[in-house]
């Protein structure tokens, strides 16, 4: 089995090189990454300027580091090493989770494999956990990776770890209501810039990946391409008919 592992985060991180060299366990593996920390990129991809691919030392892997976007990366990664089997992307540092899930370059990736019909799976865990914290997560990560190879009509899979993990979970996408907060600020020479915020309203549901993650549980979303909502479109065309 050939493994494409890609990031958000850069091709040095740390939550890269942890997903790798436990992915050899299932196959042989190739890093592609950003050259440097693409986290937030979303689904972008670079059309208005070539892009670079070259070799680069990563402990006994190979790797590989791309001046582009994740989604670039797995979109070259794919091309240079025929038929992957399968996507692996992060650790990622810092959990996507709930809205999150948007705006994440590293669930971008594995759904850049998933247009690309590779099967693929997005991990992720919180920004707090370092190099020497990750030993907990290998189990659960060894694991997922298992179940996810016995289900084949899963093609998309958000996983996220909690500090401590206490189990697994199957959990749907925590969708809740924020207060976008602005915070104006200056800078050593007195301009004045802003940092974007939030903070949740209301408790998360039962059942989501932020209740699950609140549980210490390795929280397991499958995710579709296809944003349509099916109920809402269903019901608009009855109401308001268009030929």
């Amino acid at each position: 089995m050939r493994i494409l592992v890609s990031n958000d985060d850069g091709i040095f991180s740390p939550g890269i090189r942890v997903l790798a060299n436990a992915a050899k366990e299932f196959g042989d593996v190739r890093v592609v990454a950003p050259d440097v920390e693409q986290s937030a990129m979303s689904h972008a991809i670079t059309i208005r300027r070539p892009l670079h691919y070259h070799p680069v030392p990563l402990d006994d892997l190979e790797a590989y580091r791309v001046d582009g976007t994740p989604a670039d990366c797995v979109a070259l990664g794919a091309y240079h090493w025929d038929e992957v089997d399968m996507v692996l992307t992060g650790i990622n540092l810092g959990l996507n989770i709930g809205h999150n899930i948007w705006h994440s370059g590293t669930v971008a990736a594995a759904k850049q494999a998933a247009f690309l019909g590779i099967p693929a799976i997005a991990f992720s865990a919180p920004f707090s956990i370092g190099p020497e914290d990750y030993a907990p997560l290998m189990p659960y990560l060894s694991q997922v990776i298992r179940d996810f190879l016995k289900a084949p009509d899963i093609k998309l899979l958000n996983v996220n770890f909690p500090e401590r993990p206490r189990g697994i979970t199957w959990a749907r996408q925590s969708v809740r209501n924020y207060e976008g907060i602005v915070v104006p600020d200056t800078d050593p020479m007195g301009r004045e810039h802003f940092w974007f915020s939030e903070r949740a309203k209301g408790s998360p549901e039962e059942g989501t990946d932020r209740w699950g993650i609140e549980n210490q549980l390795v929280t397991l979303t499958p995710l579709t391409l296809d944003l349509t909502d099916r109920a809402v479109l269903e019901a608009a065309a009855e109401k308001v008919p268009h030929d």
